[in-house]
Parts: structure tokens; sequence; C-alpha cells
């Protein structure tokens, strides 16, 4: 197993790929901290783990809110000793209009998807260098990073940031044993994709762009962040892997290339 009696924090954990990462790390080994601001699905997850033979912890945290990012390190130190590894998967989106964005709109996507991202690293990566052990940290962006939509104008420049600063943190970090990367999947089958691809003509206008023809599983997506996070990936320092199915290489529809 990759992450015997290693402790993993995954933010936003009670659903989606987040979820899914707790079980997968479970399966490797981790103890797990599961994150988020459902008490009743958070402790659904670690049911589940425990039930499996697994270990694992909720912690209620919003990741927006530094004081309670710091409570989620220090509750995690307090039942399991040690952190080893971070998934930083919480994130939000807002959809809108370029004029109909407000301020609150701005920073409560920024506070959750770039902010928060920043404040769990800086809190974790303080425990594993005190601990002298190093680890790993795997942030989840997006490929709305490199792509845009215009309606969706924080989001994209959020997980653009992410990006970036998966960058500046692998510097900053490398030389204490941390290693940082960054998963950016395409669209994935969680439960607001399930409603789109219920819709025929969104499904086949998401289909005209995704060259691999099928929409990823969160399970999928949690493995590639398996590795990320893993030991193998040891050379990729800064790196943002596209789990895209080709979202984000093709120009055109592929209608268009017929």
């Amino acid at each position: 197993m990759k992450f015997k009696d290693k402790v993993a924090i995954i933010t936003g954990a009670t659903k989606g790929i987040g979820e899914a990462c707790a079980y997968e790390f479970a399966k490797e080994g981790a103890k797990v901290v599961v994150t988020g601001r459902s008490v009743d699905l958070g402790e659904q997850v670690v049911a589940k783990i425990e039930a499996e033979g697994g270990e694992a912890l909720f912690v209620r945290c919003d990741i927006g809110q530094k004081a309670q990012i710091d409570a989620l390190v220090d509750a995690t130190v307090a039942h399991f000793g040690t952190v080893d590894v971070v998934v930083n998967n919480a994130g939000v989106n807002h959809s809108a209009d370029f004029f109909d964005i407000s301020e609150e709109d701005w920073d409560w996507v920024m506070s959750v998807d770039l902010k928060g991202t920043f404040f769990v690293s800086q809190a974790a990566a303080k425990v594993m260098i005190e601990q002298g052990k190093g680890g790993s940290i795997v942030n989840v962006s997006s490929v709305m990073a490199q792509l845009a939509l215009a309606d969706q104008i924080p989001y994209c420049a959020a997980k653009g940031g992410v990006n970036q600063l998966t960058k500046a943190m692998a510097l900053s970090l490398v030389d204490r044993g941390i290693q940082v990367n960054c998963c950016a999947p395409g669209p994935v089958l969680t439960e607001l994709m399930e409603r789109v691809v219920h819709n025929e003509a969104k499904r086949k206008q998401l289909m005209d762009r995704l060259p691999i023809g099928r929409i990823a599983t969160c399970e999928e997506i949690a493995r590639v962040i398996i590795f990320l996070a893993s030991p193998e990936a040891a050379m990729l320092v800064g790196q943002t892997i596209y789990p895209d199915g080709g979202r984000s290489i093709q120009a055109f529809p592929r209608r268009m290339e017929k």
C-alpha cells in the first residue's frame, strides 16, 4: 500500500472527487481526515471507510476561513499525531454575466479556491517540516485554468491562480522534502455533471469537445491524485497534470474536423 500509516487531509471530501480520494487513500493504507461543511455527509464517508477496515476522522471546516483551517490541522495532529499528505480539493464556482459579478461573489470563490488552498498548505507544511519527514501536497485545479468560459470568470481566475501557486509552493518547499503538484481535471461525473449529461443537447455539446468520448469518473481522477501524492511522482516539481480526456488540446469541435 502506497500510504500505509500516513495521514492524509482531504478537503471537500464529502462528495465528488474529494469523496473518491478519501476512499482511494484509505484503500492505500492512509489514515484519512475528511473535511467539508456537511457533518452528515462527512460522517457517512468516515463510516464507509471504517466499515472497510480503515481509519478516518471527520473535521468540519469552511476552507475559506483561516481560523477553521488552523483548527483542522490542530485536530488532525491531536488525533493522528502528524500530517503527511494534503489534497486541496475543496472548491466552489459562481456563474454570472461579467457585469453581474459582485464583490461578495468574487471573494467567496477566491477565498475557497485560492486562499484556502494556500493556507491549508501553509498550516500542514509547518507540521510536515516540524516532524522532519517531508510530505506531499496535491492541489486540485481545473482545465478551466487554461481554457475559459465567459460566465465563470472568478472560477477561471482562481484555478489559473492555483496552477501558478503550485509552482511557487513547489519551489518554496522542495528543499524541505515536500513535493507539490497539481491535478487539473476536465469534465468529471460529479452530481452536477450528472444533471448536465441528462440534458441531451448539453451532452452532445460536451462530447463534441471531448476527444476521448466519455466523461471521467471521480475514481479515475482520484487515482491520478494518488500518483501525484506518492513517491513515484518525486521528480515532478510544481507540475500540473491534465486528466481531461483531450479537452485542453483540441482546437475545434470534432464535427468541424470531418
